[in-house]
């Protein structure tokens, strides 16, 4: 259903664009509905995850684990970007004069960008109070802060914080159920936030910078399917099989262009797979803040972009400082549409020779190219949730092969994962 309503959102776009614009709301409520649930979905996660039979040793070892392997394969993501873009140059023979540059339609993003500094960063994880992180838009590292204190202090108060267990463990099935009502919307939410891209944006002005979407799109294809593949198969499964296994979570991210609509059906799926409630619930919350991939590719890939189109010549050193500030910048972007491009405009700062004006570029396009960086972004911490799993010796291997050969089933929130299994 989701597929059909994205390929009819296309169609009214392209054939109607008014038509396709005024659908905008109805794409909007569904992203926000979903928003709205998020926070208090990983508050009680992470928290059961943490106080159920957890010690402080083993969470602390999944979240150094989960860090390595984020750090070396955010690092690999950003280098394969850097070398595509050199390689391709789809920037070259643009030669655009920097003074025509629109510097008002992208002043909004660089004074975003110029706030946040290193240690207003630091300070912005700690809410001013614990119901501020709830309610001040819902930021995940804030939300993951207060699990995490929570989890702890309930795992070490033992059998005093039964009670309270029980009721987080009530209330999670709660949101999870609430989650599965708001999903039957999907197919309406996508198809619309699809209508409203095409029909606001349109085909045929994207024609100069297809060749930057395409090179995007061809890297993050390759990143899939070469690195996350072989990392994939390390761990023992096919990431072909597992993409197919997660085919409604990224048709539903593909629609609407954010990766965090699908959270809550892919932490229930990668418990059916076989990971563990407190890896996922560790792991998960973890990527969507320091794992995105995606937008790893893509601030390299446009940064770089500018400077070609701009005919400005970086050297090695100027690219390698563009990649190490990216490998910054890019920790705790959130997988809401838009937050890619305030985050390309805090790296491209580090290069005075480059125009953060230079950005206007591709303004258009930044729309067509969060679906590639949200797409990305989930399966990269999909995969790393196995993996990590695997690690911990928390992943049952036997489960994992039975569910990846079985291919899609539909999910039902609010429904335990062993239950899925028994019913197999």
């Amino acid at each position: 259903m989701v597929l059909g309503a994205i390929v009819c959102g296309v169609l009214i776009g392209y054939f109607w664009p008014a038509a396709g614009v005024a659908l905008k709301p109805f794409g909007d409520g569904f992203i926000a509905l979903i928003k709205m649930l998020i926070a208090p979905v990983i508050f009680l996660t992470v928290v059961l995850g943490i106080a159920n039979g957890a010690q402080a040793r083993r969470v602390g070892r999944v979240a150094l684990k989960a860090i390595a392997y984020f750090e070396v394969v955010s690092t690999l993501s950003l280098v394969i970007g850097l070398m595509i873009i050199n390689v391709l140059k789809p920037g070259s023979g643009f030669n655009v004069n920097p003074a025509t540059l629109d510097a008002a339609a992208v002043a909004k993003y660089a004074e975003q960008a110029k706030a946040q500094s290193a240690v207003e960063f630091l300070l912005h994880i700690i809410p001013k109070t614990f119901a501020d992180a709830f309610t001040s838009g819902g930021d995940l590292l804030q939300v993951l802060l207060l699990a995490l204190l929570t989890g702890l202090a309930l795992m070490f108060m033992g059998e005093a914080a039964q009670p309270v267990l029980r009721l987080f463990d009530a209330l999670s099935r709660a949101f999870f159920k609430m989650i599965g009502m708001v999903m039957m919307l999907a197919p309406i939410g996508a198809g619309s936030a699809m209508a409203f891209t095409v029909g606001k944006y349109g085909v045929h002005s994207l024609a100069p910078l297809l060749k930057l979407m395409g090179s995007f799109y061809l890297t993050c294809l390759l990143f899939i399917l070469i690195v996350l593949g072989v990392v994939a198969r390390l761990a023992g499964f096919s990431i072909l099989l597992f993409l197919r296994y997660i085919r409604d979570e990224l048709l539903v991210v593909l629609g609407t262009s954010s990766s965090e609509v699908a959270l809550p059906q892919l932490m229930l799926k990668l418990e059916r797979l076989g990971c563990s409630k407190q890896v996922v619930g560790l792991v998960i919350p973890f990527g969507y803040s320091f794992n995105l991939d995606g937008t790893n590719i893509y601030l390299t890939m446009a940064a770089i972009f500018v400077a070609q189109a701009l005919n400005i010549d970086l050297t090695l050193s100027q690219q390698l400082g563009i990649l190490l500030v990216a490998m910054l910048t890019s920790k705790g972007a959130s997988g809401v549409t838009g937050a890619g491009f305030i985050t390309l405009a805090a790296t491209l700062m580090v290069v005075p020779s480059v125009p953060v004006a230079g950005l206007a570029l591709i303004l258009g396009i930044d729309r067509f190219m969060s679906e590639g960086r949200a797409l990305t972004n989930i399966i990269g911490n999909g995969v790393a949730t196995i993996v990590i799993a695997r690690w911990e010796r928390a992943l049952d291997r036997p489960r994992l092969e039975t569910e990846l050969a079985a291919g899609w089933q539909p999910v039902l929130l609010g429904e335990p994962a062993a239950v899925v299994a028994a019913r197999r």
